[in-house]
């Protein structure tokens, strides 16, 4: 049995959604994963709690406002951002823009041991921790009541319930073997190429058997909208990538820790419904680290999906 601890409907207020220098939308993975390695940290700080590691994280969105506007006739949205105090002479000081969203999302977290009194212990214990957090740079209004559920491998009716309180919402999956097999077929592109093809929306008048447009009224023509790969489709930020050897640099932090300079990770990932998952790991993320690439990235067991 695989215990897990269920935070349903977490609502998050002005969280971060320039997710990297390219995006713009749902957080990164690193927030979340960040979050519950948080979370973890403040648990083994109670004399019940010492041993427990919070490993692995499932997210399901519910709802999400990106804070962004577009007056009528538009083509490109912009930014809401905050109204900072007017300068000594009355004009806008300088600032940098930050994307905003609000958010409601439930997290399933596997955990790497259980306890019966947990069951009871662990959500009172999480309560006030939760209530104090910040969740990828927001503030967290509201939750409901954390609960510990238990998974049995291999059991499909008991993954449908589990799956099941995942509902109204979806789950992102990685969906990097897309880019891999879009980069095999297409060795003159790089993986950037692979990314905007598989966001790319292309619209097309559609035609009949004949070849010939479809009409629908005078001089109007039916178009249609596609793209490369059925799905709900979205760019996400998993990592990092280090770009410079690891050393000291001159007045850091930490005297401690090595240093070095790295740059954000992009790939692709997809919203599915939960009752799309057929194993529980297709939608668990957690940490993992190439040392030979130099990569530090969020990922899953990438299964790939049949639409």
């Amino acid at each position: 049995m695989r215990p897990f601890l269920l935070i349903p409907h977490i609502r998050i207020h002005n969280a971060n959604a320039m997710s990297s220098p390219y995006s713009i939308g749902f957080p990164a993975m690193t927030a979340w994963l960040g979050a519950v390695h948080a979370l973890q940290r403040k648990l083994q700080q109670l004399p019940d709690f010492e041993s427990l590691c919070l490993s692995k994280v499932g997210i399901s969105c519910h709802q999400l406002e990106v804070q962004t506007h577009r007056s009528k006739g538009d083509f490109v949205s912009s930014i809401i951002g905050t109204g900072n105090p007017l300068d000594k002479d009355g004009s806008r000081p300088s600032f940098i823009e930050e994307a905003r969203c609000h958010v409601t999302v439930s997290l399933l977290i596997e955990m790497s041991e259980s306890d019966p009194e947990w069951e009871e212990s662990l959500p009172i214990a999480i309560a006030p921790m939760l209530r104090q957090m910040k969740m990828a740079a927001g503030d967290v209004l509201s939750f409901r009541e954390p609960k510990v559920v238990y998974l049995e491998e291999g059991n499909a009716s008991e993954l449908k319930k589990l799956t099941q309180r995942l509902m109204l919402g979806h789950v992102l999956v990685e969906r990097r073997q897309l880019l891999q097999d879009y980069v095999a077929t297409n060795p003159e592109q790089d993986v950037l190429h692979a990314l905007l093809a598989h966001l790319h929306i292309r619209h097309r008048v559609a035609v009949d058997a004949n070849q010939e447009a479809i009409a629908v009224g005078h001089n109007q023509y039916l178009w249609e909208a596609s793209r490369l790969q059925a799905g709900w489709l979205v760019p996400i930020a998993v990592g990092f990538q280090g770009i410079s050897p690891l050393g000291l640099a001159q007045n850091q932090r930490d005297a401690n820790t090595p240093h070095r300079f790295a740059e954000r990770v992009l790939t692709l990932g997809e919203f599915v419904m939960p009752y799309r998952i057929e194993r529980i790991d297709d939608m668990l993320w957690h940490y993992h680290v190439d040392a030979e690439q130099d990569l530090y990235v969020c990922q899953t067991s990438v299964a790939s999906l049949e639409n």
